[in-house]
């Protein structure tokens, strides 16, 4: 039985822009990427991609699999074909995609 069992801890570092080390009590673990989206590699070998909307709290975090991977391939690719299109509509987009509510 643990003393506290409710009791969390997390601590991240930051290596690189991008990349993170997490501390807790159940182990180390890896991230990659950063506001929308993130790959976290846990000390057990588990991977998971978290998409979220920055500033809004709100987020889904499924395993990563390769599906998952296409669809963001996917996505990056139809914004970058979008950019060379129309670059300023594309930005536009993107900023109101990152609100700032405070």
């Amino acid at each position: 039985m643990a003393i506290l069992p409710g009791l969390r801890f997390r601590k991240t570092i930051s290596i690189l822009p991008g990349v993170k080390i997490n501390l807790s009590k159940t182990g180390v673990s890896t991230s990659l990427g950063g506001h929308g989206a993130t790959v976290n590699v846990g000390s057990s070998g588990r991977r998971m991609v978290t998409f979220g909307i920055p500033g809004t709290g709100l987020s889904y975090r499924v395993p990563l699999t390769g599906a998952i991977v296409v669809m963001a391939l996917g996505a990056a690719a139809i914004v970058g074909i979008a950019y060379l299109i129309q670059p300023d509509f594309v930005r536009q987009a993107l900023h109101l995609w990152q609100p700032q509510w405070f």
